[in-house]
């Protein structure tokens, strides 16, 4: 109970279908509703929560200045990886550069973006670390001096704005790793003014009940991680302070860990697990740099097998699996490197070691760009071979089934499938949806999300995920914009939860079949998805339909980059770069195949040039079972 985790089924219950219903039900439903790994699940975690409780973090032993991730006399080993791999000798030299185009320009501002500072926070991170990274590297005092200047001036901020944390959980990790790294260099008064900036502008800010510390998200991992930083770099001139701050990480980081289980998928998207992730691993880091152990938090279900679902999340193309909240196009993900060598496994970076050929590669968190480099040293990275799996299929929150074809060709077929709820954080309503990719082109796209600021500014209430709330109304969000259903031109529930209740593995049949009535729960008594590709990687859609008293209209979407033109009265055709497709429906009745445009319904819609969106309607009787089917086959 002390790690969280009581409180962690409590919410879960009070948030879930069973939410009001008598205890002795609530068990019941348990049982019979999760399978046997779940309930086995539940033990471990609670096993895991007394192991955890009865560990003793020693204090006597933490390590002295630098303290941070690199302690002291670990620049050689970086060094010597660096001049033993070439792709690791460009990052360095990268950094190096940008340092150097810091030195020339203006110091950072407060100068807000809405009701946010992250921007600025996110500058001075990335400066900071930089910088001290290239004073470790090279002793070169321009670069010490000049982080130090960074370091001032943020410090006489009048605060970091606390009422959006993130900005403080940066900001704190900047100052954090400037302040240790550079301790030697700082004279004492320069010290003492970025150490009360860290703690009054930082840990002081942070109530012991904030949100966040009760967040299955990044939240929980970015301001725990930010907090935490702060107390290890000024811990022996405030211990006591320092020490409950580690506490109280430790108390609550489970919580973010959480959302990893069972099976390491995580809820929020790939765009968010490099986000909340990179904190996660910065948090694990410092405990074992600083006080030799991480409690455990690294050994928490699912969180280290979430490095393969994030390899999944790429598709032949270079493209990403952009579910939820994510922006799409190519980047190395540096704390892939901390996984592999964390797991041992080095077939977690066949891609980033692809990516790192690219002189242009672009990086996800770039201002931890040092990390790639720490986590690199004592790796050998002369033989990275390509995942031996093909499938990857997770539970949990948000349940997907992922199939690839091959590693080796941007031309193999790829298969993304997804369940979960508009609920979970950053989600979409896009239950039942999915990614298809086939000789290299993207056919069934997801648009990705749209930038916040662009939304907030104005006036709109993003994050209101009630059913009738302002977030669905944006056309990317709502599930009329996705490769899903809609009936009777409804939103989908906000209440529901689709779940993945069957994958399918052989040579002639991959994917995976999702149970979508509770997304249909007012004017449906039951509907069934199967997506999967067959011997020849083509893509089949069937959707088994249930009609109640009530007949039934059923919008059936995929949004493609295609062009597309309708050759039948239940056929289209779809070109891209020279090859075409041609989808085919069948249905009980009439269909109306149907072309949408991506044109923006509202003013504070972002336009998505180079889509639309092709499918059909069709009008199902009341009290039948229906079947429609899809194809989509390549045209030879």
């Amino acid at each position: 109970a002390k790690r969280g985790n009581t409180a962690f089924l409590a919410d879960w219950i009070s948030t879930s279908p069973y939410s009001g219903r008598p205890p002795s039900m609530i068990y019941l439903s348990i049982f019979y509703k999760f399978r046997l790994q779940r309930i086995i699940l539940l033990l471990v975690l609670a096993f895991y929560s007394l192991v955890l409780c009865a560990q003793f973090v020693d204090y006597e032993r933490i390590t002295p200045h630098p303290r941070l991730l690199l302690t002291q006399g670990g620049e050689e080993a970086v060094k010597k990886s660096i001049a033993t791999f070439p792709s690791l000798l460009k990052v360095h030299k990268r950094i190096l550069e940008e340092s150097d185009e810091i030195l020339i320009q203006q110091m950072a501002e407060r100068v807000m973006e809405g009701k946010r500072l992250l921007s600025v926070s996110r500058l001075a991170l990335k400066r900071i670390f930089y910088l001290s990274y290239a004073y470790r590297m090279t002793k070169e005092e321009k670069y010490a001096y000049r982080a130090t200047q960074e370091m001032l001036s943020v410090s006489r901020f009048p605060d970091w704005n606390p009422s959006h944390f993130l900005d403080v959980g940066e900001m704190v990790l900047a100052l954090s790793i400037g302040y240790d790294w550079l301790y030697e260099y700082l004279e004492s008064e320069t010290r003492s003014i970025v150490r009360d900036a860290i703690v009054e502008k930082g840990l002081d800010a942070a109530a012991p009940d904030e949100w966040f510390y009760r967040a299955a998200s990044n939240w929980n991992s970015v301001c725990n991680a930010g907090l935490l930083y702060g107390a290890l770099a000024v811990f022996e001139d405030v211990p006591d302070k320092a020490k409950k701050i580690i506490e109280r990480c430790l108390l609550t980081n489970p919580k973010a860990l959480s959302a990893y289980g069972p099976d390491g998928g995580y809820p929020e998207g790939f765009h968010y697990w490099g986000y909340g992730t990179s904190f996660q691993v910065l948090l694990i880091a410092a405990l074992e740099s600083a006080l030799g152990t991480d409690a455990g938090l690294s050994e928490y279900p699912g969180f280290l097998e979430s490095a393969r679902f994030m390899e999944f999340m790429t598709a032949p193309s270079g493209e990403y699996f952009n579910f939820s909240d994510a922006v799409n196009g190519v980047r190395c993900n540096m704390m892939m490197f901390w996984f592999a060598k964390k797991m041992g496994d080095l077939s977690l970076l066949w891609l980033e070691n692809q990516y790192l050929e690219n002189p242009s590669v672009c990086f996800a968190e770039d201002r931890l760009l040092p990390c790639l480099l720490i986590f690199c040293a004592h790796q050998d990275l002369s033989n990275i071979q390509p995942p031996s799996c093909h499938f990857w299929h997770n539970s949990g929150k948000t349940p997907v089934f992922i199939y690839r074809g091959g590693w080796n060709s941007k031309e193999d077929s790829y298969l993304a499938v997804k369940g979960g709820s508009p609920l979970t954080s950053h989600a979409h309503m896009d239950a039942g949806s999915f990614i298809y990719e086939r000789k290299g082109i993207r056919w069934a796209i997801d648009l990705g999300m749209q930038n916040y600021l662009s939304l907030e500014s104005r006036g709109i209430n993003l994050w209101d995920q009630s059913q009738e709330g302002q977030r669905w109304g944006v056309f990317r969000l709502g599930n009329m914009a996705h490769n899903t259903l809609t009936i009777n031109n409804k939103r989908h529930l906000v209440n529901s939860y689709a779940s993945i209740n069957r994958i399918y593995k052989s040579e002639d049949m991959k994917g995976a079949e999702v149970d979508l009535i509770s997304v249909f729960a007012d004017d449906m008594e039951k509907v069934v998805r199967i997506i999967y590709l067959n011997e020849e990687d083509d893509l089949i859609v069937k959707d088994e339909l249930v009609t109640g008293e009530k007949e039934a209209l059923v919008t059936w979407i995929m949004v493609t980059p295609a062009e597309a033109k309708i050759i039948g009265k239940n056929q289209m055709e779809l070109a891209k770069d020279g090859h075409r497709m041609l989808l085919t429906v069948i249905a009980p009745g009439d269909v109306e195949m149907k072309l949408w445009s991506n044109e923006p319904l509202h003013a504070f819609d972002e336009p998505n040039p180079g889509s639309m969106r092709v499918g059909f309607e069709t009008h199902l009787l009341a009290n039948r079972k229906n079947l429609l089917k899809v194809t989509l086959n390549l045209i030879r």
